[in-house]
């Protein structure tokens, strides 16, 4: 469907997106604070120990925040670097998409897939605000390509990779990375009836290489909390971190306790769906839908051209994670993978079946949704974040130019919908990389102050807060976290700066406490974006303020 030239020219354009969005400001909260998490390990040489702020940390494990520290220190400690691992993991994730849709379709369908894995709209994102998702899923579509490789083909070396790739995830995030992987193997070993490759010498020694995998962080967990039983977490001493991490995790997630609720809207996942895989939504639907009646009127009888993994995966999965009390969007890109080889499989059907009409349609639709691409551009550009310079424009219309260039007239409706989703996402996310994240985060205060210290040359050791309200970017950019103390200490306290809100600044004037300089940022909590903050001319009242002051 696409030539092997213009399959290489979409990564390089897709990895392009990927390394403009590399050198974004780091966007509080999550993606900051896990890059101090990791700063402070390679400054204060503990690897075992994981702090959030003041806090002992928990709730996740250690391989994100390892590998994050091993990239600062090759690179040092930079925004760009805490960045690369969670690339390598999605182009590991999209290598695996490629894998496993040969390995379950063919080749076409492989490399689909692992374009449209890349270009959805959730795993872009996932590779600016970087938390701990993108490793998670790379590791995991890794492991569920290498053990079906094994069941379908009965190689050590796929289980041992597959054992490897497992305790990987399981070591990124927790339980959630074995249900996904566990859930999809056994969709498909349902499906095939291949159930005698769990019966046979070499399922040891996947099992060993995983418990080799996870060792170093089951012995973090228990150097941390399990040495310590007189440490409080979460207001409860006793705190074993192997029986959180083997059992305790997954069901606080699930029941909201520990970590509290956010939603008890079981459809959540449901119309989260329809913006986090734009602009190949719509693919994903119409090919579950079609899969579905397929299984349906087979009576799930076996047939040797069909896959019961990414359908059955998905659909015991999102159920799952439904049920949930805390939800987040990113909670389902361990899922994008599944849904983009259930893509790429349902598009290719629509080729080898010549269903014109239906491609017709969808690619009706694919052109919609670049137009809304093209218009919110514009929007961005000349009202929310107007350009400032006039090669920005010449850009900017250079771009939608080259885009409506590389949509061909003459390839089959099924070619085109891969080419106009792609470039649609191509479009938008190398905008946003490029415009959008960079002047939405002049609104971000903790970095932006970080830039003046560092102008100003204000020793960073001399900087207080005094509260523990977090304050991740201006620690990450000053590569040393706040101190903290209390309003009565501060008071004692002679040229030292003090990093505060409007409220604690007015607190700070009721105590009597004076200061001879002054400077005054902007702050908007960035990651939850209101109209009256896009609108120019109500953004003004949306806004706070971060304060620096110097007492004299």
């Amino acid at each position: 469907m696409i030539s092997t030239t213009r399959y290489w020219f979409y990564l390089a354009l897709i990895v392009l997106v990927y390394i403009i969005g590399m050198f974004v400001t780091l966007m509080e909260n999550d993606s900051a604070q896990f890059a101090v998490m990791a700063m402070r390990m390679v400054q204060e040489n503990d690897f075992l120990s994981l702090f959030k702020g003041p806090e002992e940390y928990l709730d996740k494990p250690h391989m994100h925040y390892w590998l994050a520290a091993l990239s600062y220190k090759l690179f040092g400690i930079h925004d760009w670097a805490y960045r690369i691992p969670g690339i390598l993991s999605t182009l590991l994730a999209a290598y695996s998409c490629y894998g496993l849709g040969k390995l379950l379709y063919n080749k076409d369908v492989g490399r689909l897939a692992s374009l449209i894995f890349m270009t959805a709209q959730t795993i872009v994102l996932a590779n600016i605000d970087v938390r701990t998702d993108a490793v998670l899923t790379g590791f995991a579509i890794f492991s569920i390509w290498q053990l079906v490789t094994y069941v379908e083909k009965n190689t050590l070396k796929s289980i041992a990779l597959g054992a490897f790739g497992a305790g990987m995830a399981f070591s990124t995030k927790g339980q959630i990375a074995l249900v996904v992987i566990g859930i999809s193997l056994l969709c498909h070993l349902a499906y095939t009836r291949k159930w005698q490759s769990l019966l046979h010498w070499k399922v040891l020694v996947a099992i060993l290489v995983f418990a080799v995998t996870i060792s170093p962080m089951l012995y973090a967990y228990y150097h941390q909390f399990d040495l310590h039983p007189e440490k409080v977490i979460r207001g409860k001493d006793n705190r074993s971190g192997i029986f959180f991490i083997f059992w305790e995790q997954s069901f606080e997630r699930m029941s909201g306790e520990g970590i509290g609720k956010n939603s008890s809207d079981f459809f959540f996942f449901f119309h989260t769906f329809l913006w986090v895989f734009l602009p190949w939504t719509v693919l994903a639907v119409l090919g579950y839908w079609m899969k579905v009646k397929a299984f349906w009127k087979t009576k799930f009888t076996y047939r040797p051209n069909m896959e019961f993994l990414t359908v059955g995966g998905i659909s015991i999965l999102f159920l799952l994670i439904s049920f949930a009390q805390f939800k987040l969007p990113h909670y389902m890109n361990i899922l994008m993978p599944l849904y983009a080889i259930l893509s790429a499989g349902f598009l290719y059907m629509l080729h080898q079946k010549e269903q014109k009409r239906t491609a017709k349609v969808i690619l009706g639709i694919q052109y919609f949704i670049l137009g809304l691409v093209v218009v919110f551009i514009l929007l961005i550009s000349f009202l929310v974040f107007k350009l400032e310079h006039w090669y920005s424009y010449v850009l900017l219309l250079l771009a939608i130019g080259i885009v409506g260039y590389l949509i061909p007239q003459k390839d089959a409706p099924y070619t085109k919908i891969a080419t106009v989703a792609l470039l649609s996402s191509v479009l938008l996310n190398g905008f946003m990389n490029a415009h959008f994240y960079p002047k939405l985060l002049e609104y971000q205060g903790g970095s932006n102050m970080a830039a003046i210290v560092q102008e100003q040359q204000i020793p960073v050791d001399r900087i207080y807060k005094i509260s523990e309200r977090y304050s991740w970017s201006l620690d990450f950019y000053n590569k040393k976290p706040v101190q903290i103390t209390s309003l009565d200490e501060i008071a004692n306290k002679s040229d030292v700066w003090v990093y505060a809100t409007d409220d604690e600044l007015q607190q700070l004037k009721q105590k009597g406490v004076t200061w001879d300089n002054q400077i005054t940022v902007d702050q908007f909590r960035i990651t939850r974006l209101q109209i009256k903050f896009l609108n120019p001319n109500t953004r003004e009242e949306k806004l706070n303020h971060m304060h620096l002051v110097h007492l004299d």
